[in-house]
């Protein structure tokens, strides 16, 4: 994985979590205006809407750059539109990096010996 690809996927990776929290905060807010003077919709749905929209640019350039199939790319994005989808995509995206970088290494680790 070059340092690009795995750039994208940590975007990626650090806008899952707030989009999340944004949109269950968001839910919390709809039902608070609907049963008490609150009314934060507002705020939270234009914080909401910049997260989402950011998750869905790192998506679309993580997808480009790691040539994931339609199947993966659809779970991440479905993931995106799940109230607590956006935890599942990180721990699933923090594994993908985890597991990218240790085959780098061990591919490292066989052109060193290959070349000694």
């Amino acid at each position: 994985m070059d340092i690009k690809t795995a750039t994208a996927i940590r975007r990626l990776r650090l806008v899952s979590a707030p989009e999340a929290v944004s949109f269950l905060l968001l839910l919390v807010c709809s039902v608070l205006k609907r049963t008490t003077d609150f009314n934060a919709v507002p705020v939270m749905g234009m914080v909401h809407g910049v997260l989402f929209i950011l998750y869905v640019l790192f998506w679309a350039d993580a997808w480009n750059r790691t040539k994931w199939g339609p199947k993966t790319a659809a779970l991440y994005f479905v993931l995106s539109v799940l109230p607590t989808g956006g935890f599942f995509a990180e721990r699933k995206l923090r594994r993908e990096s985890e597991d990218a970088i240790i085959a780098s290494r061990a591919r490292q680790e066989q052109e060193g010996a290959v070349k000694a």
